[in-house]
């Protein structure tokens, strides 16, 4: 039976730990440049990231070999086995045992209670367990401080739903993450999160997508700019926590408890950052992932060979690794060479926006120019393009420009007016080209796009279409009012007729909030009748202010 006392009982789904262990390593792979330039603590090797991506990848892959029927307790286990088997450094050690606490905590479940709430609250109970016990020395302002922050969350909501809970643990977590940067002072010298940490909230986040089926949003979290040399490290090859040169790491197999204890007593007196965790199988005659850094590390591997059958050894000399860092950035240039900022409003939009490749700010209530500005500067790149899509006026977006434009940073803004205008342009947007040449075809495009939506009048007015009522569905092709109709079916079909009458290949629907069905369906069903051949895409955007977008191309 389990063990923990746990809240609503929803079950867990397989599937739903096979698409955790993808989305994590996909984060991870994805967030792998900013977790490495992080990496200061217990040594500024700059592969935190790198490991633990590799070492997230294995438990991926490991699942993909199960057959379609395992359950839970199946899949958890293969992930925490390839973790085991195929960890990378400190870092992926310690991901490795996350992995490992949740699968004990599935193992040991009755049917009737493997739920989400008790995969959470025994799961992460373990995992900061297994982490701890893993590290000779655990430190407070790390990666086993986050996990203990995550335990502790999960018991505070285990009342709540699945989705609440994961947001909740999530979001703890990074609040948690912001503050190892005062707990540990070798981050307060560098001035940077915990990069481990970094790394675990990835998989939270992760797992937030997953049974929310939104994709969580984070500030990035920069290196330091201390030293001179790649963000995050010091130009001291050997310099941070630990003066040891070598990093050393091996598979043991056979050893019994006391020999483990002994091994891990000679590695502490040759360096430090030891880190032991046997298979997620447990008993004698597992086998053992060793890890530790040092100035000796000939005596590292005899320790091991004294202790058990050894394999899969592994040498890195830091400072060799410290002077490609240096060679290789020696003029460090911004990790991303350019970045499109889009401004939206509606929660689809926001997704919408992203998957094209923006980096979304919302504005679905005012947007102060300073919030577009930190937006820009967050992104750090040397070239930012900005389309505001009519949210902010042409004397703040000169204001805001000026204020970050700097000898690093380059910023153009188009003039779109609308997200159609600034779908068109993303859709030609490639970072392979000169800033200069996309910057033209993104503007080109949005220019060519002409735009249209559907209002609820909320005055008398006069209009270029005559007077309209309050509560009448205005049609407007820019920002004159060319439609004045009773229903939105009326006015959509005589809005897409006027936007048509001049020719297109494509007609973009953004929906709003408020947009009716039968609009939309009848839409579809008046284009297919009357403009064969032209293609119609219709985008769920949630956006308040117009029943709809429209944009031909």
């Amino acid at each position: 039976m389990a063990a923990f006392d746990v809240g609503p009982a929803q079950m867990i789904n397989p599937n739903l730990l096979r698409d955790w262990a993808q989305a994590s390593a996909d984060g991870l792979d994805a967030l792998r440049g900013e977790i490495n330039d992080l990496n200061v603590f217990p040594i500024p090797d700059s592969d935190t990231g790198s490991n633990m991506a590799f070492t997230m990848r294995a438990a991926a892959d490991a699942v993909r070999t199960l057959p379609d029927d395992a359950d839970v307790a199946a899949v958890a286990r293969a992930m925490a086995d390839g973790a085991v088997a195929s960890a990378r450094g400190n870092s992926g050690i310690i991901l490795s045992q996350v992995l490992v606490g949740i699968a004990d905590a599935a193992a040991v479940a009755g049917p009737d209670d493997l739920t989400m709430t008790y995969l959470a609250v025994a799961g992460l109970r373990l995992a900061g367990l297994a982490a701890r016990r893993a590290v000779s020395e655990p430190r407070e302002g790390t990666v086993l401080t986050v996990i203990r922050v995550a335990a502790e969350t999960a018991v505070a909501h285990a009342d709540d739903a699945p989705t609440d809970l994961v947001r909740a643990i999530a979001d703890e977590c990074a609040e948690a993450l912001e503050h190892t940067t005062d707990q540990l002072p070798e981050l307060t010298s560098a001035g940077v999160v915990d990069a481990g940490a970094r790394g675990f909230l990835v998989l939270l986040d992760a797992m937030v997508g997953v049974v929310t089926g939104v994709a969580v949003r984070r500030r990035r979290y920069r290196g330091s700019l201390t030293g001179g040399g790649r963000p995050g490290h010091p130009d001291d090859a050997c310099g941070g926590s630990s003066e040891m040169d070598f990093e050393v790491m091996y598979l043991l197999d056979g050893p019994a408890g006391e020999g483990i204890g002994r091994l891990r007593a000679a590695l502490d007196d040759l360096g430090d950052a030891v880190v032991i965790v046997g298979d997620s199988s447990g008993g004698d005659g597992e086998r053992f992932s060793v890890h530790v850094h040092t100035c000796e590390p000939g005596k590292a591997i005899e320790a091991g060979l004294a202790t058990g059958h050894m394999s899969d050894i592994r040498v890195s000399c830091f400072a060799l690794d410290a002077i490609r860092s240096q060679i290789d950035t020696a003029e460090p240039p911004p990790r991303h060479k350019r970045a499109v900022v889009a401004v939206v409003r509606g929660e689809g939009a926001a997704s919408l926006f992203t998957d094209a490749g923006a980096a979304v700010v919302r504005a679905d209530g005012s947007l102060r120019p300073e919030e577009l500005a930190a937006a820009i500067r967050d992104t750090d790149a040397a070239h930012v393009i900005v389309m505001a899509n009519g949210t902010m006026t042409s004397q703040d977006l000169v204001s805001v420009g000026a204020e970050v434009r700097s000898a690093q940073r380059s910023v153009i803004t188009l003039p779109t007016m609308s997200m159609t205008q600034c779908l068109a342009a993303l859709a030609v947007h490639d970072p392979t080209e000169t800033a200069d040449a996309d910057a033209y075809a993104m503007a080109e495009a949005a220019a060519g796009a002409r735009w249209g939506a559907l209002r609820r009048a909320d005055t008398r007015m006069m209009t270029l279409a005559g007077t309209c009522e309050v509560g009448d569905v205005l049609g407007l092709i820019g920002s004159d009012v060319l439609v004045i109709a009773h229903d939105q079916t009326q006015a959509a079909t005589a809005l897409v007729d006027l936007m048509l009458a001049t020719g297109g290949e494509l007609v973009t629907v953004l929906a709003g909030a408020d947009v009716d069905e039968a609009a939309l369906t009848a839409l579809a069903d008046h284009m297919r009748r009357n403009f064969a051949g032209i293609e119609l895409a219709v985008y769920p955007t949630g956006q308040s202010d117009d029943l709809i977008q429209m944009g031909v191309e």
